[in-house]
């Protein structure tokens, strides 16, 4: 007998068709939704930026491939060797497409650093006036056209080994013949365009001489060299090999402020002749993450194209101004956004009153005596914007940190702690900085003003990386050093800054010691020429003028 059929079946519920577990969990889930179509009701055209607060200190590309190498790569009581062959097919894209449109792409080579071979590093030029004569005279720093009036050719001034630059005129940039203006000759034909910009006699057909930046791990992740990722390939060669930079770079070293390592070292490039160069260990992450004991610390360095003026509270607006150079997943630009909107808010008296909870006052006040007692043209108020910004995740506090001397030892040797030594910075009793006038501690024989059709501000100098002419910025000026400046509430702690490195740098006459082994490291890794000999002479009278001067300067003997 078979079972009776029922007259109806029971439907299944919705309910019953979902997973259990989001059943169980239902409620939760329905909010969130409600939340999500309330966002989007209310706030769908607003941008939301994102704000990243953590404190990790864990970094994304970890080194997990050091070579250990057979010398220390920055050990300047030894002479290095550098070796580097590429494809020069890859070379000649590379500069055909430099010489277009200012691009500087990577391209392969093998390295071998004393004895040591690395297949497959990234090369690329390293630059901005610097490279301008390799285009042909015709581009501006970031890849721009030189404007009407702007100086051309091989007379547009000479800048010798010491950092001083003659006039234009019609000099050679070859042999460093004068040029016809009132500043000494160059030697070693670097030319100085505007705005104290320098200019090499560069040629694609001497790769040797090139400013190269070395990239240890552009095409073998995770790879090192003595925990070093990225080597830098300073501007001169030879006789016009750096002798201020590293001067610089050793008397900032030896105050106890942070430094990038240097040493000269012989460079041959696919079987050319050798090159005496400087190589400076160049602001990267793992330079960044040895700013501090414990790593705790984000490092911001200041692009050439930026300039130090609120964009609003979106941190991303700042990329165009600040790179950051470590912890990019943990941190971002909020900090110096923080600190840009505060120097530029502040009254004078909450600016006397409360810098030091934004900025370590006697890290700032070091920093800037040090860039006047090194003569140092391009600082942070310069035109190459060459300063570096810490940021100590512990006490919230700013420091700021010197790279890239190539300008050092320039202009007045007589100039003292209240006189400006670069383009302006807001010195009392300095030039008048950002108005198209010289400024005081211009490098001897630059012509007044800047040329015909330059816009004003004028381009981005130096060394560094970016675009010329920031948003609004004045070439000559930076706020948070001007300000500093300014403020009767910090003239204490700066002269007592000033005066304690005077005695370190030139009183107990360690700088002159520093030239004569700097010259020394020099011929050691190839150097040797009349050319050099010239040039150390002109940096040890610069630095003998410079102690003398001090000397006399009761404010710093006082």
């Amino acid at each position: 007998m078979t079972a009776p059929t029922p007259t109806g079946t029971r439907k299944r519920r919705l309910r019953d068709r979902l997973p259990v577990r989001l059943r169980q969990h239902w409620k939760p889930v329905g909010a969130l939704a409600v939340g999500l179509a309330v966002m989007v009701a209310f706030l769908g055209d607003v941008r939301i930026s994102p704000y990243v607060t953590s404190a990790s200190r864990v970094e994304a590309d970890t080194i997990t491939d050091d070579i250990p190498g057979t010398i220390d790569l920055y050990d300047t009581s030894t002479a290095h060797t550098i070796q580097l062959t590429y494809q020069q097919t890859d070379f000649d894209k590379m500069m055909k497409e430099f010489k277009e449109d200012g691009t500087k792409d990577w391209i392969k080579a093998d390295l071998v650093i004393d004895g040591v071979y690395l297949n497959d590093v990234g090369i690329r030029l390293k630059g901005n006036s610097t490279l301008m004569s390799l285009r042909g005279n015709k581009g501006m720093p970031g890849g721009g056209n030189m404007p009407p009036g702007a100086p051309q050719g091989e007379g547009a001034g000479r800048q010798t080994q010491d950092g001083r630059t003659g006039g234009a005129g019609s000099g050679d940039a070859k042999t460093g013949a004068p040029g016809g203006g009132a500043g000494p000759g160059g030697a070693g034909g670097r030319a100085g365009g505007p705005g104290g910009m320098v200019q090499y006699d560069l040629s694609a057909e001497k790769p040797e001489e090139l400013p190269w930046l070395v990239k240890i791990d552009e095409y073998v992740e995770g790879r090192a060299y003595q925990g070093e990722r990225e080597i830098s390939l300073r501007p001169g060669a030879n006789g016009q090999v750096p002798l201020n930079e590293a001067l610089s770079l050793s008397l900032t070293d030896t105050s106890g402020q942070k430094a990038e390592r240097y040493a000269f070292t012989s460079v041959e490039v696919n079987d050319r002749p050798a090159a005496t160069r400087l190589m400076v260990e160049n602001p990267d992450t793992d330079y960044a993450d040895g700013t501090d004991d414990d790593g705790n610390a984000v490092l911001y360095k200041a692009r050439a194209g930026g300039d130090f003026s609120y964009q609003g509270d979106d941190p991303s607006e700042y990329e165009s101004a600040f790179k950051q150079l470590n912890k990019k997943g943990s941190q971002d630009l909020e900090p110096v956004m923080k600190l840009i909107k505060w120097v530029e808010n502040a009254s004078d008296e909450e600016f006397a009153r409360d810098l030091d909870q934004y900025v370590d006052v006697e890290s700032l006040a070091a920093y800037v005596a040090t860039q006047n007692l090194l003569l140092n043209f391009d600082d942070m108020a310069g035109p190459g914007k060459n300063y570096l910004l810490r940021y100590d995740l512990d006490t919230k506090k700013f420091t700021v940190l010197g790279w890239d001397y190539n300008l050092t030892f320039s202009g007045d040797a007589t100039a003292g702690p209240d006189d400006s030594t670069g383009m302006g910075g807001g010195m009392p009793g300095g030039g008048e900085g950002g108005n198209g006038q010289q400024p005081s501690g211009a490098p001897e024989g630059m012509p007044e003003g800047f040329p015909e059709g330059m816009p004003q501000g004028g381009p981005g100098g130096g060394d560094g990386e970016g675009q010329e002419g920031g948003p609004g910025g004045r070439m000559a000026d930076h706020p948070l050093k001007t300000r500093f400046l300014e403020s009767d509430a910090f003239d204490e702690v700066y002269l007592a800054a000033y005066k304690k490195l005077y005695q370190q740098f030139y009183a107990s006459g360690t700088a002159a010691k520093e030239v004569k082994a700097i010259a020394g490291q020099a011929r050691a890794a190839g150097a040797g020429s009349e050319e050099l000999d010239t040039a150390v002479t002109q940096l040890t009278k610069t630095v003998t003028d410079r102690a003398e001067a001090l000397a006399k300067d009761k404010a710093v003997t006082g």
